[in-house]
């Protein structure tokens, strides 16, 4: 039985799930389990943000700063004990580790401490977004909406810098109102802003190791590739990781590691999409343009020397009428920096590969069309890839104005509902990986609908028994299930959804409150005899329908929790 579509007030305030589940033929009952909200007490504040000392950072009244914005948050047993690793997808980002109980009769969780992971070492950590566990028990995260250093580097006030950027100076205890200096009298913080903040700092996958103890101890994988980074997912090989871009006018990437279990070098390859069909959502070969090898020291020695954009291309606009660059110049377009005209200096392939990962792609022909890339997941048995791609616009239509003098690789009929696309991977000797990725179609797309003034489900533009820009993927292995969580205005409760592959049953398994979007649907087969599905409610009446918040601003407090305990799966 499906949880309802929310269409009452008291229902859509609320987090609704089925009633119930069946496993291998038996049912089980099901219910959302909240661990802990934001702003919880657990020896440390859960989701109070830091600063490069470990002191509190303030919001703009004068309080703490306690992040609503709850994303991934992981289960990892280690040593006989089970941690969780929780981002905040905020600027400054955090991620918090807490040891949790597991009571051994009934598998419930309950949280025993949390505290916050140091990430000082970094430069701190930039709205960390998605993730995976990885296949030898760690936690990859990742650093969305990479700050654009072409802009950093050419801004001439600190008042004119982006706001992202203004907002992470706190980490570093600026003032940013102080600093941007709006009184109009000669602008004189922008060197201080300069000397801490480096815009290539932030945008790489993030893992982090726990140990027995609960101490958390992070790594930036700069050899995987700076992007809008919404998470990396490691295949079984232990090898080989696929990145996706969250944005518009974004590429899809490929890692391939020098050694198992280890991140920090390999090559990088980004992906070329070569059109077949343009039907429900579309189809296409699958291209992967080589972006070279790296080390994470290489790029740590660039990145700590202050390596700008200027060091490594020459820019000009674009003709506008002619959409055309000069002699010597390629033509590129894509997120945050639009169209540009860009010549690789001399040497600067690594640094350009790794530092400007997205742009130099673009710069050697790879496809940088995509809009909004979010989840990945795998289902071994069927060698299947899973992507999420929240919405077909933009670049990803046919004759876009904005794409005007580029490839147009995907010339695909707009769809803001988004859907699910599965690429077929298998054993490729070139790439000396058995887990390459050739082919890509749509599996289920989303269906707008416009729904008549009166009826309960007036407002929601894209179907109520349909997806709506999905974002979170994860695989129920053996079971043939992908679950998809949404993030969408489209719906006005956003809602997780169990999809069957074999008989393209969509099942309704959980809805949020008003405001909210799903984030860190995971599922875990067998933690100390038990399964569970991790499922967090991220900034409630945040992201609209704030005006029904009504006076109690504890309901804006996000939720990190969980579907079941239900049996292990085997």
């Amino acid at each position: 039985m499906d949880a309802p579509f929310p269409s009452t007030d008291a229902q859509k305030r609320d987090v609704l799930t089925s009633p119930e589940v069946a496993i291998d033929g038996k049912k089980f009952p099901m219910s959302y389990r909240v661990l802990q909200r934001s702003g919880d007490v657990h020896g440390g504040t859960f989701g109070l943000i830091t600063n490069i000392d470990g002191e509190p950072v303030h919001a703009e009244d004068g309080s703490v700063d306690i992040s609503p914005d709850t994303d991934f948050s992981s289960l990892l047993p280690v040593g006989g004990k089970l941690f969780s690793v929780t981002h905040f997808e905020s600027r400054p980002g955090a991620m918090y580790v807490s040891e949790l109980f597991q009571n051994a009769k009934t598998g419930e969780l309950s949280v025993k401490s949390t505290h916050p992971i140091n990430f000082a070492n970094f430069g701190g950590i930039w709205v960390p977004c998605a993730g995976s566990v990885t296949p030898w028990g760690t936690h990859l995260g990742g650093e969305e909406y990479s700050p654009e250093a072409r802009a950093f580097e050419g801004a001439t006030e600190t008042r004119s810098l982006d706001s992202s950027v203004l907002a992470m100076t706190r980490y570093f205890k600026l003032d940013p109102k102080r600093d941007a200096n709006q009184d109009g009298k000669p602008d004189l913080k922008l060197d201080a802003v300069r000397a801490v903040f480096n815009p290539y700092s932030y945008g790489y996958p993030v893992e982090v190791r726990v140990s027995a103890n609960g101490e958390a101890i992070p790594s930036k994988h700069y050899a995987m590739g700076r992007s809008n980074l919404e998470l990396s997912y490691v295949m079984p090989d232990r090898k080989t990781a696929y990145l996706t871009d969250d944005g518009s006018d974004v590429g899809f990437y490929m890692f391939i590691a020098d050694r198992a279990s280890d991140l920090s070098s390999g090559r990088l390859y980004a992906m070329r999409w070569n059109q077949v069909d343009d039907a429900n959502g579309g189809e296409a070969d699958i291209e992967w343009l080589s972006l070279g090898h790296a080390s994470a020291p290489e790029i740590r020695a660039l990145i700590d020397k202050k390596h700008k954009f200027s060091d490594m291309f020459e820019a000009q606009k674009t003709d506008p009428k002619k959409h055309t660059c000069p002699a010597g110049f390629r033509f590129t377009r894509t997120d945050s920096a639009g169209s540009e005209c860009l010549k690789l200096k001399a040497g600067q392939e690594l640094a350009a590969s790794r530092l400007e990962t997205r742009r130099y792609a673009a710069y050697l022909g790879a496809t940088t069309e995509l809009r909004k890339e979010e989840g990945l997941t795998f289902d071994p048995d069927s060698s299947s890839l899973y992507v999420s791609i929240s919405e077909l616009s933009k670049g990803m239509t046919d004759g876009d104005k904005d794409e005007a003098g580029g490839p147009n690789h995907i010339r695909l009929p707009q769809n803001r509902c988004g859907g699910v696309y599965q690429l077929r991977v298998a054993p490729d000797a070139t790439f000396g990986s058995d887990y390459v990725a050739r082919s890509s179609k749509a599996l289920i797309m989303g269906k707008p609908m416009s729904y008549p003034e009166g009826s309960q489900f007036a407002g929601n533009t894209c179907s109520v028994n349909g997806l709506a820009n999905p974002d979170n993927l994860s695989f129920i292995p053996g079971r043939r299930t992908l679950l998809i969580g949404e993030d969408t205005s489209s719906h006005q409760n956003d809602v997780v959804w169990a999809y069957q592959l074999d008989t393209g049953k969509l099942s309704r398994i959980l809805t949020t409150p008003y405001g909210s979007e799903t984030t860190s649907v995971y599922v875990y087969p067998n933690i100390g005899g038990w399964s569970y599905i991790k499922a967090v409610v991220q900034h409630p009446y945040g992201e609209s329908d704030q005006g029904k918040l009504g006076p109690d601003l504890s309901n804006k407090r996000a939720y990190d929790g969980y579907l079941g305990p239900f049996p292990a799966l085997h």
